[in-house]
């Protein structure tokens, strides 16, 4: 289930107060829940990317990075995920042209960006161990936002923090997190999703960090991937922007970094069902999408679309202790 944030998760006002009993219940049912699942190995090592808050961090960026990462220090990775926003209740494989109403837009989007396995899946234990028939030459799994998913049994943890994504640091249903800040202890690394406050810097635990920025340049079209522009060629025309991402301000507010001023911004759920309807634009408007929102869009997408890819941008040197965790120095 993937839920919607109220923008009083925020602030620690009169709703969150109301609800702390909850939370209070909350945290204690998911402590027990940790405390007495057994986990269950699969015969790789598995690697967890995941977060603590409900919402879009960035997980998928660092997915794609470790992937290629990894692929760089000679192992082959393949990717599992729960496949949000579609309806792969058995394990089931990606290709980059799966649909996301089936597999997931997320998933896709990775399938497209790593060319490396990918399966999705309710069941992650499941949906590994299939993934791994299929493709026996597989030597490390990366989990998809599998933090919270404690059957399968992990080596690493890796734990992306957006303090946008945080809000009042309270857990569900006072505040976003669906595990306490006291959780990121038990993590091998934590991937800071921009500039870390200097407030919530004294709240991390001492574990390793990594920064990641995540770095835009140029855009291709939707319906020939081959054309690419920058935000100077796109400059001088009337523009649409929209986003159904966890942060849709961010993409704008990297529009805005381009130089480029849309004339409408407008924002959707996070795994949001686009109509042809929300796509529409004026004539002679160009339309902006991220490249998360652009694999569910193709069909029926403007021609004047406009995708604005990301690549996470993070210092390899912190892929070096996880290594040395799971194989020893003679990997790194």
């Amino acid at each position: 289930m993937r839920l919607e944030r109220p923008r009083w998760w925020s602030s620690r006002g009169c709703r969150a107060w109301l609800l702390l009993p909850l939370a209070a219940l909350f945290l204690f049912l998911s402590f027990l829940r940790r405390r007495f699942i057994k986990p269950k190995a699969l015969d790789v090592p598995v690697i967890v990317v995941g977060n603590i808050a409900v919402g879009g961090s960035g997980k998928t960026p660092v997915v794609i990075w470790l992937v290629e990462a990894l692929r760089s220090r000679g192992l082959r990775p393949a990717v599992i995920s729960r496949g949000y926003g579609g309806d792969a209740a058995v394990p089931r494989m990606v290709t980059p042209r799966s649909s996301a109403a089936e597999v997931g837009d997320e998933a896709v989007l990775i399938a497209r960006r790593c060319g490396c396995p990918m399966w999705v899946g309710h069941d992650r234990v499941e949906t590994g161990r299939a993934l791994l028939a299929a493709h026996p030459g597989v030597d490390i799994l990366v989990t998809d936002d599998g933090l919270q998913h404690y059957r399968l049994a992990r080596d690493i943890e890796i734990v992306v923090v957006d303090e946008a994504m945080l809000g009042n640091c309270w857990p569900l249903p006072a505040g976003p997190l669906r595990e306490p800040l006291s959780r990121l202890r038990d993590a091998h690394l934590l991937i800071c999703n921009g500039v870390v406050s200097a407030t919530l810097e004294r709240r991390l635990p001492m574990v390793p960090h990594a920064q990641m920025l995540l770095e835009a340049r140029e855009f291709y079209r939707l319906h020939d991937p081959a054309q690419r522009c920058d935000s100077i060629d796109l400059g001088g025309k009337r523009l649409r922007a929209l986003a159904g991402i966890g942060h849709p301000q961010r993409f704008f507010e990297t529009l805005h970094t381009l130089g480029l001023q849309p004339e409408r911004c407008d924002a959707y759920p996070d795994h949001h069902v686009f109509t042809a309807g929300d796509l529409a634009v004026e004539v002679g408007q160009a339309l902006l999408l991220t490249e998360k929102d652009a694999v569910k869009c193709a069909a029926f997408a403007p021609a004047d679309t406009w995708v604005l890819p990301v690549r996470a941008r993070i210092d390899d040197g912190a892929l070096d202790c996880l290594l040395e965790r799971l194989h020893g120095s003679e990997t790194t």
